[in-house]
């Protein structure tokens, strides 16, 4: 399972990185990075979590959009 993310859309809520900040990271300008990319089956739940906390679905699961 991997993540993709979209700056132009990241309004730097940063409730990814309050959630799950092994996969997630805010820039210098308070944008979203992923910082890790590959989402194991353990880490899942996590990972599903901050994607659904994003106001402006900037994050998501790639092939669960």
């Amino acid at each position: 399972m991997k993540l993709g993310s979209d700056v132009g859309k990241c309004q730097g809520y940063g409730n990814c990185v309050a959630i799950d900040e092994q996969h997630f990271d805010l820039d210098d300008d308070g944008m979203v990075v992923v910082v890790q990319q590959e989402v194991s089956e353990g880490e899942r739940e996590t990972t599903e979590e901050a994607v659904r906390s994003c106001p402006v679905a900037a994050i998501w699961i790639e092939g669960a959009r």
